[in-house]
């Protein structure tokens, strides 16, 4: 059963989602997809953040751009949290649904994370769902050790420049 949902407001946002689903897959996350316009198929969105809950869902991400009105549709019909990945495109490259989305009015929160933040996004997801499964939160505990390691392993490429030494990171 399903523990994240995922809504994008149309299918020309797979490409933005599929950045952040393979996080949930290495955790161990199951995750669902559906597509849902806040504007064009606006019942679709309410039903399915109302019953999200009774399925078994603990968070959701919605995916949108431009107006980014899906996650504030989505927050405006659940309880559980809500985070809205605001997709770069349109005229202001974005910036207008990050906008959208940040900018909640009070009482219909909705978080949001940066432009096409799809894995940051499946992150925050995950965490909300450690939040009360031990098992999770060690997993995502070795994910943060496994994503440090890389970032001390990169240190390897500064092989032509004057390099800080080790002592320097303890």
């Amino acid at each position: 059963m399903p523990q994240i949902g995922i809504i994008l407001g149309s299918a020309s946002d797979i490409s933005v989602i599929e950045k952040g689903t393979p996080v949930l897959e290495e955790l161990g996350i199951e995750y669902e997809v559906a597509i849902a316009s806040a504007h064009r198929t606006p019942s679709d969105v309410e039903n399915y953040a109302k019953n999200a809950r009774a399925r078994g869902i603990t968070a959701i991400i919605a995916v949108a751009g431009l107006s980014a009105a899906l996650p504030g549709v989505v927050a405006a019909a659940t309880t559980l949290p809500v985070i809205g990945v605001p997709v770069k495109g349109g005229a202001i490259d974005g910036m207008d649904a990050l906008l959208s989305i940040a900018q909640m009015p009070p009482g219909v929160p909705a978080a949001s994370v940066g432009l096409n933040g799809a894995k940051n996004a499946c992150l925050m997801a995950a965490r909300i769902a450690a939040a009360t499964n031990d098992k999770l939160t060690a997993k995502l505990e070795a994910y943060s050790a496994k994503e440090a390691a890389k970032v001390r392993d990169s240190r390897k490429k500064l092989e032509n420049l004057p390099a800080a030494p080790a002592e320097a990171y303890r």
